[in-house]
């Protein structure tokens, strides 16, 4: 496995793609996927800290199934997304989820500097259908989901955001978070792993 050491152009997420964590905040499962971006410079790498603003009260993790595209995608069948995926990462969502409440849109709870891990690149593309993700906190685990519980599966994610915009090589899609998502603190180490695939740890530290 080789470290990832450049930055996604475009960071296209994906919300309430778990029926269990859109429960948990309360939320009905959308008709179609829901989308939200990222800002490039809110990715760190494994070993960086999440740095927690002075804005917000409640920042959280939320450990996601990441994609890296691999050739350029625009309006593409599911059969061709598959066929275009580069690699699998590890991806920490981190969310002011207090500012996701009140803001209404969720561009600032979700863009901080800091807010966006990223784990190490696969080596070998594994089987879409047989990924599990697991969020850790200080070496307890607060999140266990599988690709094979998306709402939509990655496959049908990347043609229906390439209906949209064009996604290009080196493009980053997160695709979701288990339910068990949950707060951090300064002290806190928190560590998102795909098994066998990619791992991204950080420690939590207050913004300076």
């Amino acid at each position: 496995m080789q470290p990832v050491r450049s930055r996604p152009g475009e960071i296209v997420c994906v919300g309430r793609n778990y029926r269990e964590h859109a429960k948990e905040l309360g939320n009905e499962v959308p008709a179609e996927p829901l989308l939200f971006l990222k800002p490039p410079s809110s990715i760190v790498w494994s070993g960086e800290a999440i740095r927690v603003p002075a804005a917000s009260t409640r920042v959280e993790h939320e450990a996601e199934i990441g994609v890296i595209v691999g050739r350029t995608l625009t309006n593409v069948s599911e059969g061709d997304a598959s066929r275009s995926i580069r690699s699998i990462v590890a991806v920490n969502d981190v969310t002011a989820r207090d500012l996701q409440k009140t803001d209404g849109q969720w561009t600032r709870a979700k863009g901080f500097d800091t807010f966006c891990p990223l784990g190490e690149e696969s080596s070998e593309l594994p089987d879409l259908d047989s990924l599990t993700v697991v969020a850790r906190v200080n070496g307890v685990e607060r999140q266990r989901g599988k690709s094979s519980e998306m709402v939509f599966s990655i496959p049908s994610l990347l043609a229906y955001i390439s209906q949209i915009m064009t996604l290009e090589p080196g493009d980053l899609v997160a695709t979701g978070t288990p339910s068990g998502v949950g707060p951090l603190v300064p002290g806190d180490v928190v560590e998102i792993e795909i098994p066998g695939v990619s791992r991204v740890t950080n420690p939590v530290q207050e913004s300076r």
